[in-house]
């Protein structure tokens, strides 16, 4: 059995803890706060702590961390962790800062250990549809790409915690929200050339952006246009991914980015079409994301290989947004390295 421990027992943590429950070979060891309040109702055999370094020292046996702290403390528990030799699964945004987030790839390949980021729509299976597509060259030459994410996450939401939406502890929109489709739109049409974006806080009362939108080039010479906001009334609306190229249109939406809407693809008869459409619409939401992270990192500590979402996933979507905005802020386009 893999050992695993959680630190940071807030609103995401049940979906680790589940993650790990429902893992084959993981078993949760242990869990850590500073709020001793959120270490109640755990059975006996899941020891609780207070402080991160004396659970790594007191269970040596541990081999995984799941961090699951506010983003802007993600790096500096990340190389706590990584120090003690043990490997990590951290919540996105991997960091809030780009250097934070180099320092801790670096940590962790000094120290030998696996760090990967969760980023678990990759997992859904009208996206690993997609993405089987375009490995295939069903696309051919690429236009464009659109991520929208029009949800809504009201002031009693940002109320909740004095971290959420500020520029120290959590970012925006962005940082939140939009950033799992921003990972998709990378690990699909690839890196990012340039960006030109606005962003503003519209309607909520937080120091970061609750709406933004953006233009990018791909190095490919593809376009993409992003689109998020939390201030949507009065509910979440959509979440989409779309891919458009010269032999192929797809998109990904529904109130999250689950179901198939657009399946035109050469060569695609349109029995072959609604088989996939109804295949997706059986089991739309597939094995959750998380237990397929966790299952992952198992599955790395014993072929000795890298996870499939590495720290270098995480980076690019952190990288993107830090791009984003810059130019909103400075109203110019800005190139990425």
């Amino acid at each position: 059995m893999v050992k695993f421990a959680i630190v940071g027992m807030g609103h995401i943590a049940k979906k680790h803890i589940e993650a790990i429950e429902n893992t084959e070979g993981a078993v949760l060891a242990a869990v850590c706060d500073t709020n001793r309040e959120r270490l109640t109702g755990f059975p006996e055999e899941v020891k609780t702590y207070t402080d991160l370094e004396t659970m790594l020292k007191e269970n040596e046996d541990i081999a995984v961390v799941n961090i699951c702290v506010p983003s802007g403390l993600h790096a500096k528990l990340t190389n706590i962790v990584a120090n003690y030799k043990r490997h990590i699964i951290v919540e996105k945004p991997m960091a809030l800062k780009i250097e934070d987030a180099e320092e801790m790839i670096r940590v962790a390949k000094e120290n030998g250990v696996k760090l990967a980021v969760v980023h678990p729509n990759r997992f859904r299976p009208a996206i690993q549809k997609l993405k089987q597509k375009m490995e295939e060259g069903a696309f051919g030459k690429l236009s464009h790409a659109n991520a929208t994410v029009r949800w809504n996450r009201n002031q009693a939401y940002y109320d909740q915690a004095p971290w959420r939406g500020t520029k120290e502890f959590d970012g925006g929109v962005l940082m939140n929200q939009a950033i799992h489709d921003l990972d998709l739109m990378l690990w699909l049409m690839g890196p990012v050339e340039s960006v030109q974006a606005m962003a503003a806080t519209r309607l909520r009362h937080i120091e970061t952006e609750d709406v933004a939108a953006a233009v990018v080039q791909f190095k490919n010479g593809a376009l993409g246009v992003i689109e998020a906001a939390t201030t949507i009334y009065p509910k979440n609306l959509e979440e989409s991914i779309a891919i458009f190229g010269e032999k192929a249109s797809v998109k990904i939406g529904g109130r999250t980015a689950n179901f198939i809407e657009t399946w035109d693809i050469e060569g695609v008869t349109e029995e072959e079409k609604a088989q996939v459409i109804a295949e997706i619409n059986n089991d739309p939401f597939g094995k959750p994301g998380h237990q397929c992270i966790v299952e992952d990192m198992i599955q790395a500590i014993r072929e000795d290989r890298e996870p499939i979402v590495t720290g270098e996933d995480g980076l690019a979507p952190v990288k993107l947004i830090l791009a984003i905005l810059e130019s909103a802020e400075t109203g110019r386009k800005v190139i990425l390295s």
